[in-house]
């Protein structure tokens, strides 16, 4: 059994070692979570850093609705028309002689308030768009911080690993100690041994997780595997207060953004339905006479065949949707607040008992079992029950903590304006 719990350790770090490897150059400099959103780009600065390809998307979607706004403001240009009859006919049509020349410039006009619809229904997209790009900034903070978050806690969780290695070298080194001078028997420094294989084997895969955990939050604004140095203090990250008292978070402004954009739609279906005449003017020149007289002419379509029911129907159902959308949008919010506050006050009122009644109470039966132990009124037996049962008190706690952090990082993203 001994050999086997060996035999996974070293295969562990071998592992370990395969894996950090490629990684090349680490990154030494101590993170802290404002570095981390600095480095990101949520949080902007006056430095010339790259910009992140995460927010670049979302901002130049938001520029090229911007610029269509732009192109619905344009009116219909004017059209120019050259026609010559009587061109190479026979008799007293033979050649250029009779050919009569007509120059006309038309324009369409715009009626049944195409325009104005039209435009509308630009600047309702853009508005869209351009509250997805604030969206897509506030998801990206909210993943700086939960990946920052689960980051420290795998520091954490690998600074106890590597404390729980060390306690249990000790206890060998004790337990060789008083087996030498017949205080304990041997079976006692074995089980001490065995423990200590044991936390060597848990030491490894911790220290994985901290630096796929590093590296997966350094991928958040960088294409490079650089793993920087998170510390292993999880930030107490405070959310926003009064989260219910405002409708304008960034999630209903878009559910409601969407619905003016659907019914700028229909709008604009309708408009199209309308038929556009368009207005000619022009001259007329006489070959034989050399005379020119005036035109002046009106073309307009005939919608019998289309009429754009088809798409206005189709703006009318995605105007209803939207309307729905919105609704659950609105529902599912307040759900979504409610439920992630509470989870939230459970967690930090967890982490508060575990920090100030729960692990100081541990602590201190750890500590007179050890001196116990030392002295040699205890056996080992003792020591390890006291020792997992502080340990998985501090689990508990990193968990406690990380749950808080990782839920406060959610109320400020369903908080976000």
């Amino acid at each position: 059994m001994y050999t086997t719990w060996w035999r996974a350790a070293l295969f562990a770090g071998a592992s370990l070692a395969l894996f950090a490897g490629p990684v090349g150059a680490q990154d030494t400099t101590v993170l802290s979570l404002d570095d981390a959103l600095t480095r990101s780009g949520v949080i902007e600065t006056s430095s010339d850093n790259s910009p992140n390809p995460r927010l670049i998307g979302p901002a130049e979607d938001a520029a090229a609705a911007r610029a269509l706004i732009d192109q619905a403001r344009i009116l219909p240009g004017p059209e120019i028309s050259l026609e010559a009859e009587n061109i190479a006919g026979s008799g007293a049509y033979s050649g250029l002689s009779a050919t009569e020349y007509t120059v006309s410039v038309g324009q369409r006009l715009e009626l049944g308030g195409k325009r104005s619809a039209r435009i509308r229904s630009a600047e309702a997209d853009a508005l869209v768009v351009t509250l997805q790009s604030k969206q897509a900034a506030a998801q990206l903070g909210r993943d700086v911080r939960i990946r920052y978050v689960a980051a420290a806690a795998a520091s954490s969780r690998s600074q106890l690993a590597r404390e729980i290695v060390e306690r249990n070298r000790e206890l060998v080194r004790i337990a060789d100690l008083l087996v030498d001078v017949g205080r304990e028997p041997p079976l006692r420094a074995l089980r001490a041994r065995a423990a200590l294989a044991e936390a060597e084997a848990e030491l490894q895969p911790a220290e994985a997780t901290s630096l796929s955990s590093r590296i997966a939050l350094a991928a958040l604004w960088s294409g490079e595997a650089a793993a920087p140095v998170v510390p292993a203090d999880i930030p107490n990250i405070v959310p926003p207060a009064n989260l219910l008292a405002s409708d304008d978070t960034l999630r209903l402004q878009i559910a409601r953004a969407k619905r003016e954009a659907a019914d700028a739609a229909v709008d604009r279906e309708r408009a199209l339905a309308v038929p556009d005449p368009v207005v000619s003017a022009g001259i007329r020149r006489f070959a034989e006479s050399r005379d020119q007289a005036f035109l002046v002419g009106v073309t307009l379509p005939l919608p019998f065949n289309n009429r754009n029911r088809g798409n206005i129907a189709a703006a009318q159902s995605r105007l209803r949707a939207a309307n729905a959308h919105e609704a659950v949008a609105k529902a599912d919010y307040r759900l979504d607040i409610e439920q992630t506050r509470a989870r939230y006050l459970a967690a930090e009122t967890r982490a508060q008992i575990l920090a100030d009644t729960s692990l100081p109470q541990a602590e201190e039966a750890l500590r007179l079992v050890d001196i116990g132990y030392r002295n040699g009124r205890f056996p080992l037996i003792e020591v390890l029950a006291a020792a997992e049962a502080r340990d998985t008190i501090r689990e508990a706690l990193i968990q406690a903590q990380e749950d808080r952090a990782r839920l406060a990082a959610e109320l400020i993203w369903l908080a976000a304006q």
